[in-house]
């Protein structure tokens, strides 16, 4: 997956991230991009700035600072040379681009009647490398799925950024799409078949879930899935449940009331609902009035709380009914 990234740096910047070490590229999550200021990676859980050499410092003294021509040029690249086509995802702050990897873009904003219309001078850039692990969501399926119809149950996945919540549900996708006795899922995992193969929506906000390359999954979402690419979740998740009869839909960090309502339409019609949403855990989350009300009304059965150390990452899958009635039980 760096590959697809590293073509598309200007080569000053390029030569020194392919002197990094095999472990380090394999853990490369991010490439911060600041123009005069020091180039700076993320590998796993740590940050590194890098020198003229490629060597990885911890400070940032002597590390290579990309120029304002190196910027550019990056610029250039990543908007095929034309700002004005890229314009609807430079006013949000970001560009998707071939593979799935996300470039949030860091300038001066240009605002009209109080509204961010775009970016210009643009003179920080974060490359967030996505990666495609099959089996990711192996041991989280068994837990999440519900015996009597054999599929899972709707699921609200919480995490802060950098912690794997786009990569579990893109792999939660294609289980579900395959069913566990698909081609490429580990049946050693399971004594029994427990998940139906499914029909799949993946409303794709950002392009980093299925990464599709005009219309087309360039990651394996499974043979079940359809993608709305491009599209705002809400309006995405309503015109998927009137078109394309899904009986899971998968969508990436929730937030809008909008986005609310629709999963409550998606729950009305019987389909289930695999969401993610930034925070820490679930009491974090039910401070925000719209979860608060996702929750009460148990829109989802279960949520899964994503935790991360310099071991790897780790899970805590949580009932909702009984978590609501122990806090209940906890406030009288």
């Amino acid at each position: 997956m760096l590959e697809q990234v590293l073509h598309l740096l200007p080569q000053e910047i390029k030569t020194k991230i392919e002197l990094l070490s095999r472990k380090a590229k394999q853990q490369l999550e991010e490439i911060r991009i600041r123009e005069n200021r020091p180039l700076e990676l993320i590998i796993g859980i740590e940050h590194f700035f890098i020198n003229e050499n490629g060597e990885l410092q911890l400070f940032s003294e002597r590390a290579y600072k990309p120029s304002n021509e190196v910027c550019r040029r990056f610029l250039e690249r990543i908007t095929n040379y034309s700002l004005y086509s890229m314009e609807e995802q430079l006013k949000r702050g970001y560009i998707t681009v071939s593979g799935g990897h996300r470039i949030g873009l860091a300038g001066r904003t240009i605002l009209e009647k109080g509204e961010v219309k775009g970016i210009r001078d643009i003179t920080g850039f974060n490359i967030r490398i996505a990666r495609e692990i099959k089996g990711t969501a192996l041991p989280l399926i068994k837990k999440i799925t519900n015996p009597k119809d054999q599929t899972v149950d709707s699921t609200l996945i919480i995490a802060p950024p950098q912690f794997g919540k786009t990569t579990l549900i893109r792999d939660i996708a294609r289980c579900i799409s395959y069913g566990i006795n698909g081609p490429i899922s580990d049946q050693a995992l399971y004594e029994q078949p427990q998940l139906k193969s499914r029909k799949v929506a993946i409303v794709d906000e950002r392009s980093e879930i299925a990464a599709c390359y005009k219309g087309v999954p360039t990651f394996d979402v499974g043979p079940r899935t359809d993608v709305m690419d491009a599209c705002p979740k809400a309006e995405g998740m309503m015109m998927m449940i009137r078109s394309m009869s899904p009986e899971v839909i998968i969508v990436d960090e929730i937030g809008r009331s909008e986005d609310a309502l629709a999963i409550k339409e998606a729950a009305h019609a019987g389909i289930k609902v695999i969401a993610t949403l930034h925070g820490y855990h679930l009491e974090d989350v039910y401070k925000r009035q719209m979860i608060q009300q996702l929750i009460e009304e148990e829109t989802f059965r279960y949520a899964i709380e994503l935790k991360r150390d310099e071991f790897g990452f780790m899970h805590r899958v949580i009932n909702i009914k009984q978590w609501l009635k122990n806090k209940t039980q906890y406030h009288q």
